[in-house]
């Protein structure tokens, strides 16, 4: 230290309010933290009620209250950004954004937005693809009566990524209620798939599907073309309005008999319990003592495939699923230069109205869903205990050339390889595109397919499509989706 410098002051600094003065300031004096011998010290200038104390204090206290404010308004823009269209919370931002239908960490894509909402709420409250896609399949049996319901027949194809195993959902050989209609397969199926691979508590995923018929959901679209379509014979009052006329667009429709069975089932502990608390309601509207069947819906091995690019994964027989992998095999096979956009495929003599949904996870985790009432608001049949329609799938609609959910899994030794899974309405046209879009999927160079994830979806089967067909893909530790025709389809994820 140069001896001829003056002492270093320190002084203690106060909060201080502006024009509150007191005498203790007045009193207050800095000491030198090193006493300087060699020059006397001067008390006058170095006073805490001196001038240049006061304007210290100030700045300061205005600091402060600066760094406050900045953070006070920090703090409401980050709790406004993160809550979510449901209330749910959305996880921070990662620094970089995407195009619509790619997410980090999962996503769901269904033909309702209260149904692909639900599902996303799940998915952000901890549950698995199979706990979004068994929710939305029962929010759509809310609200898509026409193409699904409770009394609906069900196929699935799951792959978990963590253990690299996959199992197929069947509703068991089709039977019959009573005569004309079909036995309603819907909740022992879904209990069935959750109990095996869902995580959340199984009443979880039916407080959503429950509050839509109780309280009441918008008829869409859909719905409504279907009722325009249909007319209203067997469907009042649930879905007409008090003069007999169908319902439309926007108008809320509500189901309070469902919503009580739904209750019912929350309860029930095993997929056996779950079929009976509607069955035994179902079978007393009939004027049946019991049901004279019970529904056997099982998990199944998959089929598999192999390509040189990886495995190919998909439903077994009665379903549609061998018949396409022979086609898919054959078209691998055949070695031409360019698939064929729209291969006949699945010749059917009728076109059952059915409803499809995906779920993936940024993992690989994927779960398709495809379910059929077999036509149209099904046999028209409603039942007034429970306000289930039921289905006309009976026996002799042998085989469900209508479901045929696809999963593509990379080869094990790409650390970086894609999961695609495809799932298609309206067989027998929709399917080709289905077909399509994994050739060219598998076509794709591996140095274009990151590039290719980052542009919209190529809607090229769309030529060939006359139903829907949803695509969900994990690339790259992301989640997309996409479908044919583009938009036909609502997607949520995060």
């Amino acid at each position: 230290m140069d001896p001829t410098a003056g002492p270093v002051y320190y002084q203690k600094l106060l909060l201080w309010e502006l024009g509150l003065e007191s005498e203790e300031e007045e009193e207050g004096t800095s000491k030198p933290l090193v006493p300087h011998t060699g020059r006397p010290q001067d008390s006058t200038e170095n006073k805490a009620g001196g001038l240049p104390g006061r304007w210290a204090r100030l700045v300061a206290a205005l600091l402060l209250l600066a760094i406050s404010i900045s953070l006070a308004v920090r703090q409401l823009q980050t709790s406004s950004s993160s809550t979510g269209s449901l209330g749910s919370v959305a996880p921070p931002a990662t620094g970089h954004s995407h195009l619509p239908g790619v997410y980090h960490h999962g996503a769901i894509i269904s033909p309702a937005a209260a149904c692909s909402n639900l599902g996303r709420e799940l998915l952000v409250a901890g549950g698995n693809v199979v706990d979004a896609g068994v929710g939305a399949a029962l929010c759509l049996s809310v609200v898509h009566p026409h193409a699904t319901g409770l009394g609906a027949m069900f196929w699935g194809l799951f792959h978990n990524s963590s253990s690299g195993s996959s199992a197929a959902l069947t509703s068991g050989p089709a039977r019959t209620l009573a005569p004309g209609l079909g036995l309603p397969t819907t909740l022992p199926a879904l209990r069935l798939l959750h109990m095996h691979f869902g995580r959340l508590p199984w009443p979880r995923l039916l407080g959503g599907p429950t509050m839509l018929a109780q309280e009441g959901f918008l008829v869409d679209a859909s719905l409504a073309r279907a009722l325009a379509a249909q007319g209203t014979k067997g469907l009042c009052p649930l879905l007409c309005h008090a003069d007999g006329t169908p319902l439309g667009p926007g108008t809320r429709a509500t189901n309070p008999r469902l919503a009580a069975v739904l209750r019912r089932v929350a309860l029930a502990p095993t997929p056996h319990l779950t079929g009976d608390a509607l069955l035994s309601l179902m079978a007393s509207d009939l004027g049946l003592e019991a049901p004279s069947a019970e529904p056997l819906p099982t998990l199944e091995p998959v089929l598999q495939l192999s390509v040189p690019q990886g495995t190919l994964l998909t439903t077994p027989s009665p379903s549609a699923g061998p018949e396409l992998l022979a086609l898919l095999e054959a078209a691998l096979h055949s070695g031409g230069p360019s698939p064929d956009p729209c291969p006949p495929l699945l010749q059917a003599t009728g076109t059952p109205v059915s409803s499809i949904l995906a779920a993936i996870d940024s993992s690989g985790s994927v779960l398709l869903l495809t379910s059929s009432l077999n036509s149209s608001f099904g046999s028209g049949h409603l039942s007034p205990s429970t306000g289930v329609l039921l289905s006309n799938l009976v026996t002799r609609s042998a085989t469900s050339a209508w479901a045929c959910p696809l999963i593509f899994r990379g080869g094990p030794d790409d650390m970086e390889a894609d999961v695609v899974g495809l799932v298609a309405s309206g067989a027998p046209s929709v399917t080709r595109a289905m077909t399509s879009a994994l050739l060219r999927h598998l076509a794709v160079p591996q140095t274009q397919a990151q590039h290719q994830h980052q542009q919209r979806p190529t809607e090229s089967p769309s030529t060939c499509v006359q139903g829907t067909l949803l695509q969900v893909t994990a690339h790259a530790e992301h989640a997309h989706v996409s479908s044919v025709p583009h938009g036909c389809c609502p997607f949520q994820g995060f």
